[in-house]
């Protein structure tokens, strides 16, 4: 943090660490560049997470890899009967007006309404809030019910993470160096819904606490059922993951 000084007031200015700044121009440059610039890099699309973090020096990358220009390749939403697939380029923005996303996956629009404000909806992208790994952040619970999972791809090929495996913990994945996340598939089942809700101190704060649940039914009878409970940035946000609820009537 930089003091400056003007006559009797002095007052703090946040500013970033050094770095450079490189433009990818396809996920095959993006991942070219990973590869070359190895550990010291980071992504960046909306950037609303990391930019704070690095004015106030936790993150400090050697290089800033700007990867806006791989919206047309990644920011697709493709719903079909079987499969959602959402492109890591996805603005929150698109993935809330998405009709046939909240056909199939209501959860999506509970938890997109409350995040943050419109500013950061318009810019802010699904990959980018998974990456980031924030305990209070809204889409890696919605992401977690809804047993999605992550495909990376990088210099090697591309590979499958189940969303329990691609968080390694608070703002950490699993992504090797020169990985990038390019999709999330999401499996549609029948007869089965979700829902998405969260206590925050202001309208579009982090949560305080939130929990996201998908719950399938035959008739009346729960035959499957998966719940996330979070605890914001009080932890990691793993307190409470369930699977199963076979047999359990609705009523219950």
């Amino acid at each position: 943090m930089t003091a400056i000084s003007g006559g009797a007031d002095t007052f703090d200015m946040q500013v970033p660490g050094p770095f450079e700044y490189e433009r990818a121009t396809s996920v095959d440059h993006a991942i070219g560049l990973l590869d070359r610039l190895g550990e010291g890099e980071r992504l960046v699309a909306g950037g609303h997470s990391l930019l704070p973090m690095m004015k106030l020096r936790i993150a400090n990358p050697e290089y800033l890899v700007d990867i806006n220009d791989l919206a047309p390749e990644l920011g697709y939403l493709i719903t079909d009967p079987t499969l959602v697939r959402i492109g890591a380029m996805a603005r929150h923005r698109e993935i809330l007006e998405s009709e046939a996303l909240a056909a199939v996956c209501p959860i999506f629009r509970d938890a997109e309404r409350v995040i943050a404000d419109p500013v950061v909806r318009n810019r802010g992208t699904l990959g980018g809030s998974l990456c980031q790994a924030d305990p209070a952040e809204d889409l890696s619970t919605v992401c977690t019910v809804l047993d999605a999972v992550c495909l990376a791809r990088g210099s090697s090929g591309e590979r499958e993470i189940a969303i329990d495996e691609f968080q390694a913990g608070p703002y950490e994945t699993t992504l090797a160096p020169s990985e990038m996340l390019v999709e999330v598939r999401i499996p549609v089942r029948r007869n089965t819904s979700s829902a998405y809700a969260k206590v925050e101190r202001r309208v579009g704060d982090w949560a305080v606490t939130a929990a996201g649940a998908a719950v399938t039914l035959n008739n009346d009878t729960i035959t499957a059922a998966r719940v996330r409970i979070d605890r914001g940035q009080s932890g990691p946000g793993r307190a409470g993951r369930t699977r199963g609820g076979a047999g359990w009537s609705a009523g219950q």
